[in-house]
Formats: C-alpha cells, sequence, structure tokens
C-alpha cells in the first residue's frame, strides 16, 4: 500500500495513528538535531519530522532529498509544537518511522510552489510540473467542478449527451478551418469542426428533442487571451421550443453553476435589444456592473463653429463620476491611450464640472460656459464631474467610446470581480454587408432564423432584417450564444442565396441538411456557451489558458511536445502531398 491517508487529510483526532503516506517533497528543512519535510500531493502538505535522536539513520536519509523527490513514508501521527493555523494539516506532523525514495527527480526549472519564478514560455514547456502548483490545480479542479454541474442540470431537465464526429466537411462560413489530409481519400480533407451546429439541428430532426455536449472546437484563427485554438463548448439543442423556453432554461442552468460552485445567487437576468447595446455601451457584450452610458451630444456640440464636432458624423460623450479633479498629466494620458492603434481615435476632448460650479474645457475657445453648461444637462454630470468627448464615424465612435468607459470602469474599481451582472442581448441583425466582398455576411451563421414577424423584409430589405438571436453576456464577456433556427428548406436555401451561395454550392456544402428538411424537421433552437470561459469568469481570470490543462501559446504552439511540426516524408507520400519541409 502506497498510502492509507493523502497529504491533505490527516488532523489533530488523528493523533497516535499509523500511517503511510506518498508524495512529492516541496521542500526540506535541517535543522542540527531535526530535520522537516514537507509531503505534497494535490490535497495538501503535511510535515515529516525526523529526528537524529532517536532515528540517525532516517534523519541521514531526509537530508539527502531533493525537491519534487517521490517518497513514500511510514509514521506516527503526533501533535505538532508549533501550529501552522493556515494550513489544514499545520496542527499535526508524522513522526517517520520507514522512507522509501519511490523515485529521484532533477532540480526543477523553477519553484513549484503557489508565487513561482518561472515565466509563462517556461512554465509552458514544463506544464506537466506547472500542474502541480496549487493555483493551477484548483484551476483545473474548479474546471472539472463545473462539468460535473453543468451535466448534472442538464440531465436534470431531460437533456441527452450525445457525441457528434471531429472529422467532417469543410465549409467556407465562419473561422478559417483546421484541415485534415485523407489517405483514404487522396486530395480530399476533413476540416475539424468549428462547432457541431448542423449535426445538433440533424439531432433534432432524428427526434432527440433535448441535446448537449461538453464538447472540443477547432478554429484556425489569431490568438489572445480568451481565445485558444482548440476550445470547449457546452453545446445544447432543443426542438419544439421558442425563444422563451430556450432563455428560461439556461438561465437556470447559469443560476444553478453560480450557487453550487461559488456560492452566489444570480437575481436578475434582464434583456437588451442589440441596437441599445450598441447606443448605450458602444458594445454588444456590454459591462452593466456600472453605469457610465453613452451619450449623443451632437444636439449640443455641432454647428458651433468647431469644425471636429461639425464634420463628424456623431458626437458622443460620458460621464465620468467624481473626476473632475483629474490633472493635466492625467488627461493627456488618456488621450494618448484613445490614440493608441488598439482604439484609434484621433484625440479626445474632456469637460470639467467643477466643485465650485464653474466648468472648464479643452475646447473653451469654441464653447463659453452657457454652452458647456448645456453639456452638463444633456450628459447628466454634476458638479465634481468629468465629461469625456469623442466624434467621428458613428460605428467606429462608439466602439472607441465603449473601450473607453470599460477603461475608466477599471481605474475607478467600478469592474468588481466578484460581483456578476448577467443580461441577455438579444435581436442581431440577421445580416452585415461586407464592403470588401460586396455581399452579406451572416452576423451569426447561415442556419439562424429572421424574427418571425419580419419575414417579408427578407426579399424587400434583407439588411433590416433582426435575428431571433441571442448572447449571454456576464460582466461584459460573451459567455455564450445561440439563435432559434431555421427549419424551413425554402427559407434555408433564401438565405444561402443572401449569402451569396449559388444553388450548385448550397446543395455541395449543405445538401444533407437541406434534405434532412425535407422530412419532418421540427421548429428548433440552441445554444453554445464557451466552457473555458465561464471557468476563467469563475476563478477570476482573465485568461482562458489559466483553466486548460494543456494549453497553446499566442503562437498556436504547444511549447511541451512542440507542435505543431514537420511531417516525414512518408507520410507526404501517403497522403500524396509535396513536402516543402525538411522534416527534422
Amino acid at each position: 500500500m502506497h498510502r492509507t491517508h493523502t497529504c491533505g487529510e490527516l488532523r489533530l483526532e488523528d493523533n497516535g495513528t499509523e500511517v503511510t503516506l506518498s508524495g512529492w517533497v516541496q521542500k526540506a528543512r535541517d535543522l542540527g538535531g531535526m530535520t522537516f519535510v514537507d509531503l505534497r500531493d494535490r490535497y495538501g502538505i503535511t510535515q515529516l519530522v525526523f529526528n537524529m535522536e532517536t532515528e540517525a539513520e532516517l534523519c541521514e536519509k531526509a537530508r539527502k532529498l531533493g525537491r519534487e523527490y517521490v517518497i513514500k513514508v511510514t509514521g506516527e501521527v503526533i501533535e505538532r509544537v508549533s501550529k501552522n493555523k493556515k494550513n489544514p494539516t499545520g496542527e499535526i506532523e508524522i513522526e517517520v518511522k520507514t522512507i522509501e525514495i519511490l523515485n529521484e527527480s532533477k532540480t526543477p526549472p523553477f519553484t513549484i510552489e503557489n508565487e513561482t519564478d518561472g515565466g509563462d514560455d517556461l512554465r509552458m514547456q514544463y506544464r506537466y510540473l506547472d500542474l502541480r502548483r496549487k493555483p493551477v490545480q484548483k484551476n483545473i479542479m474548479l474546471r472539472h467542478r463545473v462539468g460535473m454541474e453543468t451535466r448534472k442540470y442538464l440531465d436534470s431537465v431531460g437533456f441527452i449527451d450525445v457525441e457528434t464526429p471531429y472529422l467532417i466537411k469543410s465549409t467556407p462560413e465562419g473561422a478559417r478551418d483546421f484541415v485534415v489530409p485523407s489517405r483514404m481519400n487522396p486530395g480530399q480533407f476533413y476540416a475539424l469542426p468549428q462547432s457541431p451546429q448542423t449535426f445538433k439541428q440533424l439531432l433534432m430532426v432524428s427526434g432527440f428533442d433535448r441535446y448537449y455536449q461538453i464538447v472540443k472546437c477547432f478554429r484556425d484563427e489569431d490568438l489572445r487571451a480568451d481565445r485558444q485554438p482548440e476550445f470547449t463548448q457546452i453545446d445544447c439543442e432543443m426542438a419544439f421550443v421558442e425563444q422563451e423556453d430556450i432563455l428560461n432554461t439556461f438561465e437556470g442552468m447559469v443560476r444553478h453553476l453560480f450557487k453550487v460552485v461559488l456560492d452566489v445567487e444570480i437575481e436578475d437576468f434582464p434583456r437588451m435589444d442589440y441596437d441599445d447595446a450598441m447606443r448605450l455601451y458602444g458594445s454588444d457584450k456590454p459591462d452593466v456592473r456600472f453605469s457610465m452610458e453613452l451619450c449623443d451630444m451632437g444636439e449640443v456640440t455641432q454647428n458651433k463653429g468647431f469644425g471636429v464636432f461639425d464634420s463628424a458624423e456623431t458626437v458622443l460623450g460620458i460621464v465620468v463620476p467624481g473626476a473632475a479633479d483629474y490633472t493635466r498629466k492625467q488627461l493627456d494620458k488618456l488621450t494618448d491611450w484613445v490614440k493608441r492603434p488598439q482604439i484609434g481615435a484621433k484625440g479626445l476632448i474632456y469637460c470639467k464640472m467643477n466643485e465650485d460650479g464653474t466648468t472648464k474645457s479643452s475646447v473653451d475657445k469654441f464653447f463659453d460656459e452657457d454652452a458647456r453648461a448645456a453639456w452638463a444637462e444633456k450628459t447628466g454630470a454634476k458638479k465634481g464631474d468629468l465629461i469625456l468627448v469623442l466624434s467621428g464615424d458613428i460605428d467606429k465612435t462608439r466602439k472607441q467610446l465603449g473601450e473607453l468607459r470599460l477603461y475608466m470602469g477599471s481605474e475607478l474599481g467600478l469592474r468588481d470581480p466578484k460581483v456578476f451582472k448577467p443580461l441577455w442581448v438579444m435581436d442581431f441583425p440577421l445580416l452585415e454587408w461586407d464592403e470588401e466582398t460586396e455581399r452579406y455576411h451572416a452576423m451569426h451563421h447561415p442556419f439562424t432564423s429572421p424574427k418571425p414577424d419580419q419575414l417579408a423584409l427578407i426579399d424587400t430589405d434583407p439588411g433590416k432584417v433582426k435575428a431571433n438571436a441571442y448572447d449571454m453576456v456576464i460582466n461584459g464577456v460573451e459567455i455564450g450564444g445561440g439563435s432559434i433556427r431555421i427549419h424551413d428548406r425554402e427559407l434555408q436555401a433564401r438565405m444561402f442565396d443572401l449569402l451569396g451561395f449559388s444553388p450548385e454550392e448550397a446543395e455541395a456544402q449543405f445538401g444533407f441538411l437541406m434534405n434532412a428538411f425535407q422530412y419532418g424537421a421540427p421548429p428548433h433552437g440552441g445554444l453554445a456557451l464557451g466552457f473555458d470561459r465561464l471557468c476563467s469568469m469563475f476563478g477570476g481570470s482573465d485568461s482562458i489558458r489559466d483553466f486548460i490543462a494543456f494549453p497553446k501559446n499566442n503562437s498556436g504552439r504547444d511549447m511541451m511536445i512542440d507542435a505543431p511540426s514537420p511531417i516525414h516524408d512518408e507520410q507526404y507520400s501517403e497522403l500524396e502531398l509535396k513536402s516543402t519541409h525538411t522534416p527534422k
């Protein structure tokens, strides 16, 4: 028996018990007559004590132990004289009687402790060592808990878990596919699924009216903190439902997860139109933990002789509460921030509403005290507040000011990670026009249904059609989204036509789905939640990598196994591909 207990299990009530523990050496401390060793496993740390007076040979062995040696010890649980209240096992220690070295270890390339000296690349290269650290293990165990509770909830409301294929057909819509050459079908390729979308719709046609899957998906796109080339989503679909049924079901699931995982009660789950989200927050995923809404200031700023405003499509402002005391240096810093390429504004106008009732702006030359008072009235600014103003093209300016709003919210401590404000964003445009390709693209995907009362616009003004779609947003993060799907063959064919597919292309790409719709497809809809994003939110992190056991870096590489990598010439030959690299 390698162990009778784990290293996080023993307490004072176990005093006098003979136990066997196994684990990794966290550290050893030689105090002359006594040697102490901290033994670690994923459950915790237990202190071992070796006494030179009674166990000299054992003590000598203990002194030779290196960090991360794997050892097995047998001994008696005794009460510690100097207790460690910060450690759950801190009231006891093990007086060791026997020790066995199960495996020695090289000195690790970084310290395997809560706070490590290893950089990101080094820890990614030795991820199996990084996974020994308690914060990382805590993240992976939280992920496990979220997954288990998701399954419990969905099972309790009648969903069944169905696996769908990983080797599927490449389609032109959406992000770039990862493709896999087929040896048995030379010159042909599979694609890895960006989502199981068409398969879950086919399951609805098949009569499985409540499907779910916690499933891997793949997108060959540029990476950032909340993106990986392979990611996991909670994928769900329901038949014989309308939008309200889906929203209620998954509000329930999210409330359940917050309660059982974080012991947080989610009460309100408001709904907001896409148009209102863009108008008030400059984003289709607004953070509503704080107000600071965008205000259209055109009425009080344009046609007043200030060319920057007069020539702009729109002038928008936000009120930053209590920030009228910002110094010129702070305001210059804000101006530099919005002028960064990531934001792209040409400048920033400000107006201070001083406590003494006076106002001071960066454009006093063009706007007198009365004009600035009109700014305050329009925006609702009060004494002590600061108005920040941007102008230009309406879509760009909304986005720029929305980003500035989030920045100011963070600067003022208004984005508390322990406060959760979810909402549904509804009624997205069904289509968006792409100037470069001069055609429509689906805002969500080609299988999204238009709002029932707007079907007539499909033929007369497709750009104005709203989608029967919805996104779940929590604290400014899009956690997931979905829609009521098209289940009528003729409407689906019209949608493909609007997206620029010829009938032949639509048949080649999606003929299997169109054919299925001829055999009694029920009304259906669903959504997919980003499982990695949900876990990182529960864990209080902005990066999903911290909650994935073996993540890729920002270049899409696995630093540990050195992937992707070249393949051998023989494999190129088998696949009938031309080699462009020299194999390692």
